[in-house]
């Protein structure tokens, strides 16, 4: 663990020295999201704590103007127990074989939900609906192309393993397909279409399909997206006749330069299998709200008062809790 932390840190000191020797350009870069939470559940059994949630440790260096690469390191939990504990996220090659397309390979960033989270705007605060809810991973190891039909239609067609930026690939060695279509229909509107599907050696086919819609007009915007995993718990969980479907909606006004207010609901909901009386996810499904303001000391700090409500189907477990959020980058 130690050893990961000392090398995510001398790794962009010594890629920067390269740099500096080299025809190049690169630079380093961070990104850490921390914050102070008050749980008002009258379940709640952690009332209060600091955290810190992700640190993201990386460089970018472009060869020439056609071929440039990045790596960024991960710090934080992980199903293992430790919260701090290192990943390689982004290990990506970029190489532009025409003004049209581009081609990307190595540990790449996901296409699933990234737009999604451009238009929420507030990662630090909380994930989007398919990253919270595990309909996908924002990084895995594969392969993206992406086409520029036209002057207003994109297509990404991709290959990855499927199971995340922390997992290797699975015994079956199974890869996920699919493709994403993003259709500017004019400067203020934008709507996306995304499917990717895994074949497994036990079950069916585990499918993903998204819908998306983002509208901006001078200091306001909105984004709200549809979508249903379909024989999964999670994208790297195939079980048959396990679906999950989701929908979420955001919006948020700048106010001016350094104010913002946003607003948010998600809900989330499962069918039931075979016989059973209830939906197999159903201590997580139902519905949560999320209210909150924004204040941007300068490009790189960001600071954010937010309450979230969450009502769940299984009414034993609603909460209420208060969060400040922080976010600090270079």
């Amino acid at each position: 663990m130690r050893n990961l932390i000392f090398i995510s840190f001398l790794l962009p000191l010594f890629l920067s020295v390269q740099a500096n020797n080299g025809t190049g350009e690169g630079s380093a870069h961070f990104k850490v999201f921390w914050n102070y939470n008050y749980d008002f559940s009258d379940s709640a059994q952690q009332v209060s704590a600091f955290d810190l949630d992700r640190v993201y440790l990386g460089y970018k260096y472009k060869f020439d103007d056609n071929v440039s690469a990045k790596i960024t390191y991960d710090v934080g939990k992980n199903d293992a127990g430790s919260n701090y504990t290192a990943f390689v996220k982004i290990a990506q090659l970029d190489y532009k074989l025409s003004p049209k397309v581009k081609l990307s390979m190595g540990m790449i960033s996901g296409k699933q939900f990234n737009d999604q989270e451009k238009v929420w705007g507030y990662r630090y605060i909380y994930k989007t609906l398919q990253d919270e809810n595990k309909f996908g991973s924002s990084a895995d190891l594969g392969v993206n192309v992406e086409i520029k039909l036209s002057d207003k239609l994109t297509t990404n067609i991709f290959a990855l393993n499927g199971e995340g930026y922390k997992n290797p690939q699975d015994a079956d060695g199974n890869q996920r397909f699919g493709l994403n279509l993003i259709y500017d229909i004019s400067e203020k509107l934008k709507m996306k279409f995304y499917y990717d599907t895994q074949a497994s050696e036990s079950t069916e086919s585990l499918n993903n399909i998204g819908l998306f819609a983002d509208y901006k007009s001078g200091g306001y915007s909105i984004g709200a997206e549809y979508n249903k995993m379909e024989n999964g718990t999670t994208y790297k969980n195939p079980i048959d006749n396990h679906n999950l479907d989701g929908i979420s909606i955001y919006n948020r006004y700048s106010i001016n330069d350094k104010y913002e207010i946003f607003a948010r609901y998600d809900q989330i909901s499962s069918n039931v299998v075979d016989v059973a009386l209830g939906s197999w996810n159903y201590d997580d499904d139902g519905s949560l709200i999320i209210i909150g303001t924004q204040y941007k000391a300068n490009d790189g700090v960001k600071f954010s008062l937010n309450g979230r409500s969450f009502s769940h189907e299984n009414l034993d477990t609603n909460l209420f809790e208060v969060y400040f959020n922080v976010e600090f980058k270079l």
